[in-house]
């Protein structure tokens, strides 16, 4: 039996390098977008490149009443899930002053970044509990979170609180499924270039050279990809509830 992962927001960007890579270590995959577009179609295309299992899961996130019956139609088709890897994830309407930030725009970031995490995981770890596990298979729950989950981008605050809520949630999930031998981590990547990040990735590729990383370059989704990828596999054996600070030492306190 192999193993099976439902990446969110895998039609693109770091969601998508982790499919790859997952497929490439003999995952089957869910890939998953908001909508079933050309964007979705294309990355399921790819993905069977690999020449494993693969499902197209349009679905969105934040509509928690559609999370039972998509892991049910997911597994119908691929087998049953080890995996669950929460990437989807959106950015603040609009950068600026945190006394001007909507709640428009707040209750969006919770509601993607923090409310649907905690609630599709909570469902997908029912379901584990639920059913009978098969003896050498792995099983976990990647959150992609951010280094804004500790470090403040005041430009960006409500992202930052949505993220720190997402840490949170990863902690508490380690501590409710460590005695089931579920393991829970906690990606926090730093400076990616992403679409996300394309309005000022620029900037930051010079501030990288310039020393705010250690590592003097910005980060791709490839690199999160093949992380994310080796926690899903089990290739760090004996943990749970880590942070992986994805963020090439950026937050690595210094003088």
């Amino acid at each position: 039996m192999r193993q099976a992962a439902l990446v969110t927001g895998s039609s693109r960007g770091i969601g998508f390098a982790a499919a790859e890579a997952l497929a490439k270590a003999g995952f089957a995959i869910a890939i998953n977008g908001p909508a079933e577009d050309e964007e979705l179609r294309t990355a399921v295309r790819r993905i069977q490149a690999y020449d494993v299992p693969v499902v197209a899961a349009p679905f969105d996130v934040s509509d928690t009443r559609r999370h039972a019956d998509t892991l049910a139609f997911i597994e119908d088709r691929i087998g049953t899930l080890t995996t669950l890897v929460n990437n989807a994830g959106v950015g603040v309407l609009q950068r600026g002053d945190l006394l001007d930030v909507t709640e428009v725009s707040w209750d969006r970031c919770q509601t993607i970044n923090a409310r649907a995490l905690f609630f599709l995981s909570q469902v997908f770890a029912r379901r584990l509990l639920a059913a009978k596990r098969e003896v050498g298979l792995f099983y976990s729950i990647v959150n992609v979170t951010s280094s804004n989950a500790t470090a403040v981008a005041v430009q960006r605050s409500e992202y930052c609180a949505s993220k720190a809520a997402a840490a949170m949630v990863s902690k508490a999930l380690a501590v409710r499924l460590g005695p089931e031998n579920i393991a829970v981590y906690d990606v926090q990547p730093g400076l990616i270039a992403t679409d996300m990040t394309a309005p000022v990735i620029e900037m930051y590729r010079q501030r990288s050279a310039d020393g705010l990383t250690l590592f003097p370059r910005v980060g791709t989704p490839e690199d999160m990809g093949s992380i994310i990828a080796a926690l899903a596999g089990g290739q760090l054996p004996y943990t749970t509830g880590q942070v992986i600070s994805a963020d090439a030492g950026m937050l690595v306190p210094r003088f």
